[in-house]
């Protein structure tokens, strides 16, 4: 029985070409063919490090058709490396097509690991690092990009999302409108490059900031937006907000209509209002 052949994901500098690891030169080198994303970027990156494995393109327009090849050409014994434009495949990329078709078919995919922008970006906002959820690009659609916007609007995790160079100011005021134009922010751009930047502020600041900017030569580069989460203080503010208006026995009658029996309702809407449970008691009398 012909023994199969394996997937490697081989990460790639997303800028500096001096993070390109040995272990990632070696195994472009040593794969029988290389998956691009972009056949035009990687030769760059082949020719600099004089690699002269064999390409073929596997982007988001050929990644079901081509993955089947991919996968067709491992099980006959083959060594795939799959490389994205720059950073990690399948992380954003079309990559994750063929990693979930090479596992259900039994082929071996490894990795290599390396440079990541959202990552790398995380790492250097300043932001809370511990838990963040990762976006990627919004969508462009406009009412699956709204709900995708108003989903994160509740969001306690760090929120790490992509944006190219020209739909910056855009996706700020969009988010702006949604999250609050105080909402911390972290701008980072060019990452490992020459003009690498960190910006740190409030959604209000660079709203102000690019409108004057928009049109024109300074905003370039790719985007990574690092977004503080909103705090479980405000998250509970706002809660305690929505029963304001309540009498104290409208409040419980609210809590019991959700499923609660009297007992609870009544605890968890002393505590709404900060109030011991005897206390409200007295005031449903």
């Amino acid at each position: 029985m012909e023994q199969s052949g394996k997937i490697y994901l081989v990460a790639t500098p997303i800028g500096n070409l001096g993070d390109m690891s040995p272990r990632a030169i070696e195994t472009l080198r040593a794969a029988d063919l290389i998956a691009a994303e972009d056949t035009r970027n990687t030769i760059k990156l082949l020719n600099h490090f004089e690699i002269k494995t064999h390409m073929t393109s596997y982007h988001e327009y050929n990644r079901t058709e081509k993955a089947y090849e991919l996968v067709r050409r491992a099980e006959q014994g083959e060594t795939i490396a799959v490389v994205s434009d720059a950073g990690m495949p399948a992380i954003s990329d079309p990559g994750e097509v063929l990693v979930r078709m090479a596992l259900d078919a039994g082929i071996e995919v490894t990795i290599v690991p390396g440079p990541c922008a959202a990552v790398s970006a995380l790492a250097i906002s300043g932001q809370t690092t511990g838990r963040f959820v990762f976006e990627a690009f919004l969508p462009q659609e406009k009412k699956e990009r709204r709900a995708r916007i108003e989903g994160l609007r509740d969001e306690t995790r760090t929120i790490v999302l992509y944006e190219a160079p020209h739909r910056l100011a855009k996706t700020l005021a969009e988010l702006a409108e949604v999250l609050g134009g105080e909402r911390e922010l972290s701008l980072v751009r060019e990452l490992t490059k020459r003009h690498e930047e960190v910006q740190r502020g409030n959604f209000s600041y660079f709203l102000e900031r690019y409108a004057e900017e928009a049109g024109r030569a300074e905003i370039r580069g790719e985007y990574v937006l690092v977004i503080s989460g909103k705090s479980e203080e405000e998250l509970r503010a706002e809660e305690i907000s929505v029963f304001s208006d309540f009498t104290p026995a409208e409040h419980v009658a609210w809590y019991e209509s959700q499923g609660y029996d009297r007992k609870e309702a009544m605890k968890k809407a002393a505590k709404d209002r900060g109030i011991s449970r005897r206390e409200l008691y007295h005031m449903l009398l």
